[in-house]
């Protein structure tokens, strides 16, 4: 006699799928701590614990890698402000964007890190997309909070510097971690001491922009 176990559907494309985040999530663990020059593909499948030639699989080169991991943070930083237009509430607007900003430097550290050595290097890898589809992105922005501030919805600010001060606050809980933590005496930044941080950002800005 003999038994049978009933199994789902069997779907590759999710082993493969799995097996490319590992290897993204080693390489930008690799990356922020070497940097692109100290990384090498050997050492990235290490880290992910596969083959080399399963690395080689899904990314042709070094540079194939880490040009996912840049996208993949990208994407996850500015999605919070793509659908934003001058209709939505300037306040709402900031505190949502300050929040998922914070968030990202708690949850995703490594990828912030990875970030800021792109940018201290002189973004090497990121030239073409700053000047094409980053631009169009950045101007599409500075267009809505220009919307507001016509509409008497906020003070006249200048709405690139107001981004930049946001970036430059938010992510300085990731990049620069271990001075944080030391200033704050402290062994590690827990939950609580984010949510601090998000609201005296907010309340900061908001204040600058004229917003209760």
């Amino acid at each position: 006699m003999t038994s049978s176990v009933a199994r789902g559907p069997y779907k590759p494309g999710k082993i493969r799928q799995q097996t490319q985040e590992k290897i993204l999530q080693a390489a930008t663990q690799a990356f922020s701590v070497h940097g692109f020059n100290g990384t090498s593909m050997q050492s990235i499948a290490d880290a992910a614990n596969v083959p080399k030639a399963n690395v080689h699989y899904y990314f042709k080169n070094k540079v194939g890698v880490y040009t996912a991991v840049l996208e993949n943070i990208i994407g996850l930083w500015d999605t919070v402000l793509n659908d934003i237009t001058a209709e939505h509430e300037p306040k709402q607007a900031l505190c949502d964007y300050i929040d998922a900003k914070i968030k990202f430097s708690r949850t995703h550290p490594r990828e912030s890190r990875v970030f800021a050595k792109e940018m201290l290097s002189g973004a090497p890898h990121l030239q073409a997309f700053l000047e094409e589809d980053y631009q169009r992105w950045f101007s599409g922005r500075i267009a809505v909070f220009t919307a507001w501030i016509a509409a008497g919805k906020m003070q006249p600010i200048d709405p690139a510097h107001l981004l930049f001060m946001i970036w430059g606050s938010t992510q300085h809980y990731a990049d620069f971690e271990p001075q944080v933590v030391h200033s704050l005496g402290t062994e590690a930044l827990q939950q609580h001491h984010f949510d601090q941080a998000a609201a005296t950002i907010k309340q900061v800005i908001l204040a600058g922009c004229g917003l209760e």
